[in-house]
């Protein structure tokens, strides 16, 4: 391995140890503002920049701690108890639906991402910035409606359920996590551009 290559390994652990901190930082902190069940997520963002600086791996990397953070925060009982109690319906369920929602929107965000960033930087971090929640969102209601139909049903109370989990479980949710990352767009654009500029020095 020569020099340059090894100084580019340290740089990207170093990149990747200061996102995967912010990710559990911002996550932990989340966990006590919620709307309904289930708490907002504003780790996407770190999420989105740590991909896009190194690439589709890193942001499955960034999304599957976030999700096991969200999953470990739920165990401790910092969630309310939703997460111990979709645990003891369907544990392999609810360990799935935390690290594979995160994982999935690091890595498709990142790969939204390098598709429009080749014509225009700032357009891809808003499309992926559109995109992280909603596959986050959408693989969550997907999971519950595969692992646990029987609870949704019952939490629906009498409403169709797929109209429930949209706008009922997570619509608040979700319409704040875009907002926040449409906002912080133009700051996301600023510190990939910078970062991208340390890489080539």
């Amino acid at each position: 391995m020569n020099k340059a290559s090894s100084h580019d390994k340290i740089q990207r652990m170093a990149g990747m140890s200061i996102f995967i901190a912010i990710v559990v930082v911002l996550t932990i902190l989340c966990t006590f503002v919620r709307f309904g069940p289930f708490s907002i997520t504003l780790a996407l963002a770190p999420i989105i920049i740590g991909a896009a600086l190194y690439g589709p791996g890193a942001g499955a990397i960034l999304g599957g701690v976030f999700g096991f953070v969200v999953l470990l925060t739920g165990v401790f009982g910092w969630d309310g108890g939703t997460v111990m109690y979709l645990m003891s319906l369907n544990a392999l369920g609810c360990v799935l639906i935390c690290i594979g929602k995160g994982a999935a929107a690091g890595w498709i965000s990142v790969l939204v991402y390098r598709l429009i960033a080749k014509k225009n930087i700032h357009l891809g971090v808003v499309v992926a910035a559109i995109v992280c929640p909603i596959v986050n969102t959408g693989i969550f209601i997907i999971g519950m409606m595969l692992f646990y139909m029987s609870t949704l049903e019952s939490w629906a109370g009498g409403q169709a359920v797929i109209y429930y989990a949209i706008f009922g479980l997570t619509g608040v949710n979700f319409l704040v996590e875009l907002a926040v990352n449409l906002v912080l767009s133009s700051g996301i654009t600023s510190i990939i551009r910078y970062g991208q500029g340390r890489r080539k020095v």
